[in-house]
């Protein structure tokens, strides 16, 4: 009884899907591109399952998309998807963008070992040099247009770490390098196995082709505590020391630190005299910038919840200026006596060193983006800012006419909070998206000039740190990209 009712059942389910007009449709349109046909059993099978996803993520524009169901072009064929939270389940909607992406980067890490690439079409060595003697460029654009080809040619080599403890660098990982002024040097915060980071320095002084190599400082100042911001500042000298945020814990508030760069050993000139180790305990910080402006002589700011904090290292006074959001980017004007400031609400504002913290008019300017913004850059000139936000936009705003100049396409952000690197005197700019796909563009007009894939799969963890110069190891270093991901330093030389 119970089997008759069961084959009886399956009969009808068989014949009502030959009969319904929209499984008709799917099943001929499935054959079409496939040119597999399948047999009534199989299609009865694949239906009686319910849907409980729709697939964005078909082989093909020209393929239908089935709701549930993820077509695989390499198998030319429909497979089911199941939730992605059913651990036992080995094709998700997740999984699937996951194995997409990693097939997209591993495809562009194959290009990008051709030697010959093109920044722009039609702009090779040969036809730059041709028309410019022919007269069609100048020589400002021919260098321009030569740097840009060589960015795009620039060659990956891994760097030898020389370190007084090599067992810790096959563990350790990197979670950023920050690059002094003459970049001769590199600051790092690097995550123990064990829990906690440390710092080191590197020197670049020996960084050279074809067997790049340096020399890690290491130090025993450990820290549990997250460290939210870094930058070089300038006490003594120039890059005398490093001002780190660090997060609190529990009872234990968060504090900025000048750590001295001589309590590296030898990763400092000779006559550099030890340096002063000072802490200043603040609320958690979400950023720091040190000051070279004189109306703000021996200070830095740190931006915190809803405030920024101007501290003088030298007398320990501080001004607070309440805003209304998070600061998450500084930075010192050098000409002119501004402060400016990124925030979580999109807002960008700058504060006049020479107003009191209880006046109305601290706030000389004011711009705006959609997200929360991340970085903010000011030229040279100081009449234009570069700003990223956690939408993926990159802007240059004209300051005096406060009107965005031109956008920046192709960065990828959500939610991370990534720095911008804008390098004027070589005319490009640099992001690491959140992809961990490294892009370069031209300052000169936001074309871009060449994306670098992650040497590993792409992951928030693995977000790659960069440094770029066209004097790498200092006044007679070369021009390149260093690149510090998971336990290695990678150098992309000029070809």
């Amino acid at each position: 009884m119970y089997k008759g009712s069961w084959q009886s059942g399956r009969r009808y389910r068989r014949r009502s899907h030959q009969q319904s007009p929209w499984f008709r449709h799917c099943a001929s349109s499935e054959r079409y591109n496939t040119g597999i046909s399948q047999s009534p059993q199989d299609s009865g099978r694949g239906n009686d399952e319910s849907p409980s996803t729709s697939s964005s993520t078909a082989g093909s524009s020209s393929v239908p998309d089935l709701p549930g169901y993820y077509f695989d072009p390499e198998k030319k064929r429909y497979f089911r998807l199941l939730p992605g939270h059913n651990n036992c389940n080995p094709l998700t909607k997740e999984s699937i963008q996951q194995k997409e992406t990693e097939k997209k980067r591993l495809q562009l890490v194959e290009e990008d070992k051709q030697k010959k690439k093109v920044a722009r079409m039609g702009f090779n060595a040969s036809s730059l040099l041709r028309k410019r003697q022919l007269g069609f460029l100048n020589d400002i654009s021919y260098s321009r247009l030569a740097h840009e080809l060589r960015v795009s040619c620039m060659q990956k080599g891994k760097v030898h770490i020389q370190s007084s403890d090599p067992s810790a660098l096959a563990s350790d990982q990197f979670n950023l390098i920050l690059a002094n002024t003459n970049r001769d040097r590199l600051f790092t915060v690097i995550d123990v196995k064990v829990g906690g980071s440390k710092y080191s320095i590197i020197n670049l002084s020996r960084l050279r082709i074809p067997s790049p190599t340096v020399r890690m400082y290491e130090n025993l100042y450990f820290t549990n505590r997250k460290v939210n911001s870094v930058c070089w500042a300038s006490l003594n000298h120039l890059d005398s020391h490093i001002l780190l945020c660090r997060m609190g814990i529990a009872k234990t508030p968060g504090c900025a630190t000048l750590l001295p760069a001589s309590l590296f050993a030898h990763s400092h000139p000779v006559e550099d005299r030890p340096g002063m180790l000072c802490s200043f305990q603040i609320p958690s910080a979400w950023s720091c910038a040190w000051s070279l402006n004189t109306q703000a002589n021996n200070c830095f700011s740190t931006g915190l919840s809803r405030q920024v904090l101007l501290t003088n290292v030298v007398t320990g006074h501080q001004q607070l200026f309440g805003t209304s959001s998070d600061v998450l980017a500084q930075q010192f004007a050098v000409l002119a006596p501004l402060l400016f400031n990124g925030c979580r609400s999109g807002e960008i504002f700058a504060i006049d060193l020479r107003s009191q913290s209880q006046c109305k008019g601290w706030k000389a300017m004011r711009l705006s983006h959609d997200s929360a913004v991340t970085s903010v850059q000011i030229l040279q000139e100081e009449q234009c800012l570069m700003a990223s936000d956690m939408a993926g936009k990159i802007k240059l705003w004209d300051l005096r006419t406060t009107k965005c100049l031109r956008q920046f396409e192709g960065h990828v952000n959500e939610y991370a909070y990534l720095p911008l690197h804008v390098h004027e005197e070589e005319g490009i700019v640099m992001a690491v998206g959140q992809d961990c796909y490294t892009r370069i563009w031209s300052l000169h007009d936001a074309h871009l000039l060449r994306t670098i894939p992650s040497p590993y799969p792409a992951s928030k963890e693995d977000i790659p740190s960069v440094a770029f110069s066209s004097q790498l190891g200092g006044f007679r270093g070369g021009p390149g990209l260093l690149m510090a991901v998971r336990k290695d330093l990678y150098y992309f030389s000029y070809n």
